[in-house]
């Protein structure tokens, strides 16, 4: 799977992390930045990755700050992203599952680094369950 991720400097060493993990578990990966622990605003980089989505360049997208509110917020301004900002195994799970999320959203001030990781997992490999679901979305869609 082609993976877009980016942060702020409030979610970069998650992202290291993650990004680690993506490449172990053989997925493509390109880094939007941030590329250090400094201070930026973090709508510079999550744009590019919600974008990078939106335009099939990547299947997926991760994006990351403090809260991971900002950057959830940021991504869905994004016509035809589904971005979801999950805190444990279950909302990662239904963000799939219901939602068809696209993009995931983690706060590295909310989460320990082992649950974001498996949070990542979870996410990665749970398919979209379609059914009473599919016709959900295609509202959401309609409303971008």
């Amino acid at each position: 799977m082609k993976i877009a991720i980016g942060s702020d400097h409030a979610g970069f060493d998650y992202k290291e992390n993650i990004k680690a993990l993506l490449n172990e578990l053989g997925h493509q990966v390109r880094d939007f930045g941030t590329f250090s622990s400094e201070p930026v605003d973090y709508p510079l980089f999550i744009r590019p990755v919600a974008e990078a989505v939106e335009r099939a360049e990547f299947d997926r997208g991760i994006v990351l700050g403090g809260s991971g509110n900002g950057e959830a917020i940021v991504a869905n301004k994004v016509r035809g992203i589904r971005c979801a900002l999950c805190w444990n195994l279950n909302t990662a799970r239904w963000a799939r599952e219901h939602n068809d999320a696209n993009v995931l959203a983690l706060g590295q001030r909310t989460i320990s680094p082992e649950l974001a990781l498996e949070i990542v997992k979870v996410w990665l490999s749970t398919p979209f369950a379609g059914g009473r679901h599919l016709n959900r979305v295609r509202q959401i869609e309609r409303s971008d």
